[in-house]
């Protein structure tokens, strides 16, 4: 028998070569240019379509509200729609929407106040002061990040968009972009 050398031959050594490992690299580079933009955009997306489904929640939690508590008018802030009608445990309105006047949610900023034309109305069952229209807008945190459209939406249910940073108008007698 003839002793084994300590070392070993070349070809019986495993790994892999600085070339190698920079393919790689390269290559996983590569992969992540291409898909971070589209993860980005469909966060983006998903931030929209998330902020004009809140708009419509309103909407119907105001439809709600008005008829079983408001005495026809309309919630003059969102806060209100999260108080519930005396008697009940529920309110017209989910929590992530009316903890605050001006309430943040998937990157965007939300907003509520009288609409065009509004007027005071009665008191709710509540004792909270009413209003004849309200007008509730959705606007990104970051312009460009967080989403690249603002919505609003008023008692006619519709929901408006716009591609800048600022909500849009309630377009009375101007052409609208409608969202649905």
């Amino acid at each position: 028998m003839t002793p084994q050398s300590p070392r070993r031959s070349q070809s019986a050594q495993r790994g892999f070569t600085l070339i190698e490992l920079l393919i790689v690299v390269a290559i996983i580079s590569i992969i992540a240019a291409v898909a971070v933009p589209n993860l980005l955009r469909s966060r983006q997306t998903g931030n929209e379509v998330s902020a004009a489904t809140s708009l419509l929640a309103i909407s119907k939690a105001q439809v709600m509200y008005s008829v079983s508590c408001g005495g026809g008018g309309y919630a003059a802030s969102l806060p209100t729609l999260g108080v519930p009608s005396p008697g009940t445990t529920e309110a017209y309105l989910s929590a992530d929407l009316t903890m605050s006047p001006t309430p943040f949610k998937a990157g965007y900023n939300f907003t509520m106040g009288p609409g065009a034309g509004a007027s005071a109305g009665a008191n709710d069952c509540n004792g909270t002061v009413t209003q004849s229209n309200y007008y509730a807008t959705a606007v990104p945190q970051t312009f460009g990040t967080s989403g690249s459209r603002s919505f609003a939406i008023n008692a006619s249910g519709t929901v408006w968009m716009n591609n800048t940073a600022a909500a849009p108008t309630e377009p009375f007698g101007a052409p609208a972009t409608t969202y649905r």
